[in-house]
């Protein structure tokens, strides 16, 4: 283990950024792309079509609920052999998952096993880089997470290639084969000790801290907030196009219009996040207050000039936050307490994840068209923006943003739990 006063805003770290990097797209990649399977597993089993997606919905909420449970083991142990473990988790769901002969199967190996294999890998790493950075966290994390933009592109194509040549059966099995990748990734991850490090105690003592933090709670519930508007045109623009009567291909590619903006929102917000004077909140509170508006502003727009704009925008804003998302997390609470602070935000923010399409959809069947479902959800972005306003020092333009903006002793019990 290395030790470190302060983040070395570089050295190994950038091996780090190149491991969370593989890591977002072997995970988020995998899971955006895997409705290629969808049809294959319908006429497998013969099932209809709701039950055979609960095959990534499990996978994807045991990925988000088990994150804080990967967060403890590397407070404990150090992330290393957590995400290596993780690793052997994913590949072993997807290797289990070529042998199946029933949905449950499917369920229990791709859902449950690699789905736990997932929430040790992705929470831990981004945990781990925040700790190696400060000044420039922002720009490492935002060149982490365009591995799931790239690997959202280059799977979909990849893994139909794989059912044309091998079907189903040997097609997971290759993509276990894939997985497996992520053991090398973790073993990149160096850990490092820094100087805040004794203050905070073990895994107990930091979630009883972080349960008794004010900026940390309010920050959690702005997330939450975001994250139940976020995910809306994903799932619903194409329908909603639909609607405006446009063909299907082209209501699909304007989805791609929108990763693309993404991908190069996320490079340009996490070089700004480490340019711009201030705390990172601010420049979060502006990409969200922008996404929301636009988000609203789908159900206006008909021609498709104005349409494509809109995703663009889209695209660009919703992107720019996310790596911004990702850095204040360190500013509120110290990188001492990261991987703590951040598989419990991971945890809670899933609610407004799982809980948005939902509700878009039941908008949809009560009112007949789209109009409400967007509008509500930039009214979560723009009410998420409203509980950023309230974190400390948001308004001084002193705040270095490579210092934590709360002290980690503040929220420590001698100090009086709770305070500000």
């Amino acid at each position: 283990m290395a030790h470190r006063a302060e983040p070395p805003d570089g050295g190994w770290g950038w091996m780090v950024v190149l491991s969370a990097f593989f890591q977002s797209a072997l995970v988020f990649g995998v899971l955006r792309s895997f409705g290629v399977f969808f049809v294959e597993f319908v006429a497998a089993f013969e099932e209809q079509a709701v039950r055979v997606s609960w095959i990534s919905s499990i996978g994807i909420a045991v990925q988000q609920f088990g994150s804080p449970v990967g967060s403890a083991l590397s407070t404990k142990f150090g992330p290393r052999p957590v995400v290596m473990a993780g690793g052997i988790l994913a590949a072993l769901g997807m290797l289990l998952a070529s042998f199946a002969t029933s949905l449950t199967h499917l369920y229990l190996s791709i859902g449950l096993l690699s789905g736990s294999g997932w929430a040790l890998t992705f929470t831990p790493t981004l945990a781990c880089l925040s700790r190696y950075f400060s000044r420039r966290r922002s720009l490492a994390t935002g060149l982490a997470l365009t591995g799931v933009g790239l690997s959202s592109f280059a799977f979909a194509p990849l893994f139909q290639w794989l059912l044309g040549h091998y079907a189903w059966r040997g097609a997971l099995l290759l993509v276990s084969a894939l997985s497996l990748h992520l053991v090398a990734c973790g073993a990149l991850l160096r850990p490092l000790s820094l100087a805040e490090d004794p203050a905070v105690g073990g895994p107990g003592a930091q979630l009883a801290s972080l349960l008794h933090h004010g900026p940390f709670l309010r920050y959690t519930v702005a997330l939450t907030l975001i994250n139940t508007g976020y995910f809306i045109p994903y799932v619903h623009l194409v329908a909603h196009l639909r609607d405006l009567d446009w063909d299907p291909l082209p209501a699909a590619f304007l989805l791609s219009v929108a990763a693309v903006s993404d991908l190069v929102g996320r490079v340009v917000s996490g070089g700004l996040g480490d340019a711009v004077p201030g705390p990172v909140a601010r420049l979060l509170m502006l990409w969200t207050t922008l996404t929301g508006v636009i988000l609203a502003l789908f159900p206006v727009a008909q021609a498709p000039t104005a349409l494509v704009a809109l995703s663009v925008a889209y695209g660009f804003t919703s992107g720019a936050l996310t790596p911004v998302a990702f850095s204040v997390l360190p500013e509120l609470v110290g990188t001492g307490r990261i991987y703590c602070g951040m598989g419990l935000v991971q945890m809670v923010e899933s609610i407004g994840g799982l809980l948005g399409a939902p509700l878009s959809g039941y908008l949809r069947d009560v009112t007949g068209n789209y109009t409400a479902s967007f509008v509500v959800a930039g009214a979560f972005l723009l009410a998420g923006s409203g509980v950023l306003i309230t974190l400390p020092h948001f308004f001084c333009f002193s705040v270095p943003t490579s210092k934590p903006q709360d002290p980690v002793t503040e929220a420590l019990p001698k100090k009086g739990l709770g305070e500000d």
